[in-house]
């Protein structure tokens, strides 16, 4: 209620309110003595009520609040009430607030139907309580206006919260009953009397029926054939005062028959009434699949036999491949954990041979699938006939086969197991007038004693493989620790280099190329290198067969163009002159179909970039996406180098075909130059070729003045090498240009050498 100033306490004996409820005024000592008691009597009373006191007095002008009125808002109890009505009205939750400006105005006006209204306050500590008003007129003026509303505050919060908390469990009650379909009913012995609610009622299909007499047509609902067995295990029940569930029939209020699932408990209320409470639900469909269930069950037991033999045939087809009748993988890690567990009993040695067919590919391919399923069971007719009665023999997938069997720690009669299979899998098969040819690989694992572990011998054993195929197939290989480590050291190389690829550790390094005859600046060929934060800068050589594997090697690719094309600007930028760089570029990112919009969007200058190209990957094997990015790549104006030409099998046709910009001669060849004319005939023989084909020729491993000096004469027309010039950072590129070191040394070489011309004249690089 709206505060003023505080009057004296309720429990004050000399208070107006007390005073005032205990309907006494000035007497005699006697009187004031008994008044006292009595005041003290009242005030102890709503004290342990914990009403809120509030006395508003208008002829008088005090407004009078208690402690408890007080304290329940969070004040002091000494604490004096402001008695602005608009300060306190703000502190009446929104919601609440027209309704309480509405009820006290009411109540002012002694309407009886606002004595008692319910409001939330903000409470001192800033929490909403519930406060419940109750308040009457108990004095008017000679014009019926009242002058005087005495009332009470309770803090009903708790109630409140109680009554939320009763109607969220009901609500959740209802939901919960409503989802499920569950129709409740409560009887009263003593009255005869049963009370359905609506699903109840809706399950019955019952209408026009008022809820409360519903139970007296429930016996007439129950299905005839199960109404003398329901009705009597009622009376029973009721008669035992327990619990009882039933099923039966009923027959709905619609003519349809149903099945109900009953059940009830007996108890005894809070005045002695006998009361039974139940809930009832349509199982109809639940015993419709029950009953199916058991047909299907009587159906199945019938039919035993036959499912027997059928179930053997299943677990056959399970176990088995369909192709080779062999034993499947599924078989083999049942029989896997089995054949270790009885090594490890006997002291065995358990060996596994892990076979891969070679070649078979190709059969495939050129044959068909038919021949190569002809193959495969040919294989596996091979490996039965290998074997001991006692070894397990199965394929594990596509031309894949394993071979487990228990031998002696020291016999060498997994050798002799392995030598056979390799030879007998090598004769020819006749298929259809051809002579099939494959070979096989093996990988074996050999272990014993009570570490024996199957799982990671059939790892070992694949390792053991991929080591046989590696070193050129048609072997086999057994399994050593070096092997797992090399395997966990290629697994870590993995994950380094694509955490590298995330943290931008892959960075170019460049290396000049210079004018055999000039020894200007003709060119920059970009190297990847690998920035590692463990073991410093690491070349492709340490990186490149596992970025291969990882098939990240067009993103490497992607990443250091992008940098040179950076680096290059800012050399221009600076007054260097750096006509063009090189890049490599794999045989993966050139089949990229998206390669064209990829280096479209760098925006190129045309004949600033040239793409190396491995000889093996650019010239005989080029497929249809291949063939088209080259010429994209000539559209956008980028030059294409054949790179470590002389060491690949192209031929002359697939190099006009392609027809690159330049050639780069191995490094390999141009080692012995100084040493042998054989290597100089060869290298000349070269150098012609692209000259009779306007082909500009690069030599690359240019190491000493003599590379020099036989490259010049052989009218080589540029040089890469290091003794020019070293692979080096970006940030290096200017001050070595413009030192122009490495002329320093060529001069003096070239001065104490004897003039010699050139027969088939100089060409300009282009």
């Amino acid at each position: 209620m709206p505060v003023k100033k505080a009057h004296p306490e309720a429990e004050d004996p000399h208070g107006d309110a007390a005073a005032a409820e205990a309907g006494l005024g000035n007497g005699t000592a006697a009187d004031d003595s008994d008044l006292a008691e009595r005041e003290s009597r009242w005030n102890y009373a709503l004290v342990g009520s914990n009403l809120g006191v509030w006395d508003h007095n208008y002829r008088l002008g005090r407004k009078y609040y208690s402690e408890t009125w007080k304290t329940m808002r969070g004040m002091a109890p000494d604490e004096e009430a402001a008695g602005d009505y608009d300060a306190w009205l703000q502190l009446v939750h929104p919601d609440d607030r027209d309704f309480v400006v509405h009820a006290i105005d009411r109540q002012n006006a002694g309407d009886p139907d606002y004595q008692i209204f319910e409001y939330r306050e903000r409470h001192r500590d800033g929490r909403w309580i519930w406060i419940e008003c109750r308040g009457a007129c108990v004095e008017w003026d000679e014009a019926g206006v009242p002058t005087r509303i005495v009332g009470t505050d309770t803090d009903i919060t708790a109630r409140k919260e109680a009554e939320e908390t009763l109607s969220r469990l009901s609500r959740r009650l209802d939901l919960a009953l409503e989802i499920s379909r569950i129709g409740v009913f409560e009887a009263d012995i003593e009255q005869d009397m049963v009370e359905w609610d609506d699903r109840l009622m809706a399950i019955y299909g019952l209408q026009g029926i008022s809820r409360q007499n519903a139970g007296e047509v429930w016996a007439r609902s129950l299905h005839p054939d199960d109404r003398d067995r329901v009705l009597g295990l009622v009376d029973r029940s009721v008669a035992s005062g327990s619990d009882f569930q039933q099923e039966y029939r009923i027959i709905r209020g619609d003519g349809t028959e149903r099945v109900i699932r009953s059940r009830a408990a007996y108890f005894v209320d809070g005045v002695g009434k006998r009361k039974v409470i139940g809930a009832n639900w349509d199982v109809t469909e639940e015993v419709k699949l029950r009953d199916e269930l058991r047909r299907a069950k009587d159906l199945a037991e019938a039919r035993n036999g036959e499912l027997e033999a059928a179930k053997e045939s299943i677990e056959h087809l399970a176990l088995h491949d369909y192709l080779t009748g062999l034993p499947n993988r599924r078989y083999l890690d049942k029989m896997l954990e089995k054949r270790a567990a009885e090594c490890r009993a006997k002291g065995q040695a358990l060996a596994i041979l892990h076979i891969d067919l070679d070649r078979f590919k190709q059969i495939n391919d050129t044959l068909g699938h038919r021949a190569g399923d002809a193959m495969l069971k040919h294989a596996a007719g091979v490996l039965r006939n290998c074997v001991r009665a006692a070894d397990f023999v199965a394929r594990i997938g596509g031309d894949e086969f394993v071979i487990l069997c228990a031998v002696d720690a020291a016999s060498k009669k997994v050798v002799g197991l392995a030598e056979r299979v390799i030879r007998e899998l090598r004769k020819p098969v006749r298929y259809e007038g051809h002579d099939c040819r494959f070979g096989a690989s093996i990988g074996i694992a050999v272990d014993s004693g009570p570490e024996l572990d199957g799982k990671q011998m059939l790892l070992d054993a694949d390792i053991a493989l991929y080591r046989a195929k590696g070193l050129g197939r048609n072997r086999f290989e057994f399994f050593s620790a070096s092997d797992r480590l090399d395997i966990v050291s290629a697994k870590q190389l993995a994950d380094e280099i694509l955490i590298g690829l995330e943290r931008n550790e892959f960075v170019p390094f460049y290396q000049l190329q210079f004018d055999a005859r000039t020894l200007d600046v003709t060119g920059i060929e970009t190297l990847a290198r690998w920035q590692h934060p463990v073991h410093g800068l690491l070349a492709p050589d340490r990186f490149l067969d596992i970025a291969e594997d990882l098939d990240v090697v067009s993103t490497i690719d992607a990443l250091i163009l992008e940098r040179a094309l950076a680096d290059r600007k800012a050399w221009i930028k600076d007054g260097l002159p750096v006509p063009k760089i090189s890049v490599n570029v794999s045989a993966r990112r050139l089949a990229d179909p998206d390669l064209g919009k990829k280096l479209r969007a760098l925006k190129i200058e045309p004949g600033t970039v040239c793409f190396e190209l491995l000889e093996s990957i650019s010239l005989d094997d080029c497929d249809e996406t291949m063939t088209a990015n080259l010429k994209k790549l000539r559209k956008l104006g980028i030059d294409i180098q054949i790179d470590d030409f002389g060491t690949g099998h192209a031929s002359i046709v697939s190099l006009l075909r392609l027809s690159p910009g330049t050639l780069k001669i191995d490094r390999e060849l141009i080692r012995m130059l100084p040493q042998s004319a054989e290597q100089r005939k060869l290298v000349g023989s070269i150098i012609d070729i692209g000259r009779s084909l306007d082909i500009l020729v690069i030599a690359e491993g240019v190491e000493t003045a003599d590379h020099i000096r036989i490259l010049e004469e052989l009218d080589c027309d540029m040089l890469q090498g290091y003794a020019l010039a070293r692979p080096m950072p970006a940030m290096q590129i200017p001050s070595f240009i413009r030192s122009g070191s490495w002329r320093h040394g060529q001069t003096a070489a070239r001065a104490s050498q004897p003039q010699f011309g050139r027969a088939l004249g100089g060409r300009t690089a282009k």
